[in-house]
């Protein structure tokens, strides 16, 4: 049996392939390499995974692609549905391109699933940014998430809507996981901790919002695929079948502390640029995982020192 990874060559995508691999599994992955951010970081990553034998891709838009063609006929037992338009602040200028992958995109996986026979479970993506603008920490699932504010976080809420009435309806096990700021080697340049380490080695100024009140669950990868893993081999039993899990680390950090930790590693002081909050962003996410510990056993347990650290040395290496 097969597991289809959608956004294979994305930062979770690429590392959870990876873990997949390494652990025995066949993988179907799937990417339309979109120039969101420079589409050679994600080609990169891909020239790695196609390395392993038990990797085969495809290149291709969910929202369009002719999906149980794509899959040769493979027996599909899992699928991990991680292929999204990602970013807060760019669904402000480019809302159609989250309607069309966000929505659309997921439609076409509840389709592919829904036609699947021998399928098992479908984890997806959902986001911490369902919670908005809640006061209330940590976000627990329980918790109301009927505000979102940005168009993003309103495409990750209709996903989960979406996926309950085909759990309701087909009685497709699924389950969503609302991931918390993630980061680590391979990661995305659009994200807080790539931007200050380029901008600090760089000399430039580093913008600092909302003048540092700013508080981010910053979960690192490893723990982020090995939350994906235990989820991906214990679908849900209930009616409906549907689950919501948080994926964080339930640690968050002070914006400002973790770059003091930043410029620690890498030994240069940044130059600070203190500018006002931005449309759309939220000032802390803070991840209620008992729900998750309970039921698969899920323990961040990486420091915020180690992965900076673990990220810094591979940005180095990376463009050297």
């Amino acid at each position: 049996m097969t597991i289809l990874v959608t956004g294979a060559a994305g930062f979770i995508g690429y590392h959870l392939c990876r873990y997949l691999v390494a652990r025995g599994e066949q993988v179907i992955g799937i990417d339309d390499l979109n120039p969101y951010y420079d589409p050679s970081l994600k080609r990169a990553r891909l020239s790695l995974l196609n390395e392993c034998a038990a990797f085969t891709f495809v290149e291709g838009d969910i929202s369009q692609l002719d999906l149980p063609k794509a899959l040769h006929g493979a027996r599909v037992s899992k699928v991990v549905h991680l292929a999204a338009q990602a970013g807060v602040r760019y669904s402000l200028d480019n809302p159609r391109a989250y309607v069309k992958s966000n929505l659309a995109g997921h439609l076409e996986i509840l389709e592919l699933c829904r036609n699947l026979g021998d399928l098992e479970h479908l984890v997806y993506a959902s986001s911490s940014s369902v919670y908005g603008g809640n006061e209330k920490v940590p976000f627990s699932e329980d918790d109301n998430v009927d505000h979102p504010v940005s168009l993003y976080a309103a495409t990750k809420k209709a996903d989960e809507l979406m996926s309950y009435a085909y759990a309701h309806l087909y009685g497709i096990r699924q389950t969503g996981l609302r991931f918390f700021t993630v980061y680590g080697p391979w990661g995305r340049p659009d994200m807080a901790y790539w931007l200050f380490t380029e901008a600090i080695l760089q000399g430039k100024p580093v913008r600092v919002f909302n003048n540092g009140e700013m508080w981010r669950d910053f979960t690192y990868i490893d723990d982020i695929v090995q939350g994906i893993a235990a989820v991906l081999d214990h679908p849900p039993q209930g009616t409906p079948p549907h689950q919501i899990y948080n994926l964080g680390n339930n640690r968050p950090e002070n914006l400002m502390h973790f770059l003091d930790v930043l410029e620690d590693i890498i030994g240069v002081k940044a130059v600070r640029r203190f500018e006002p909050m931005q449309p759309g962003d939220v000032v802390r996410t803070y991840a209620d995982i008992s729900r998750i510990q309970r039921d698969v056993g899920f323990n961040p347990s990486t420091d915020i020192r180690v992965g900076l650290t673990r990220f810094v040395d591979w940005y180095k290496q990376y463009h050297v």
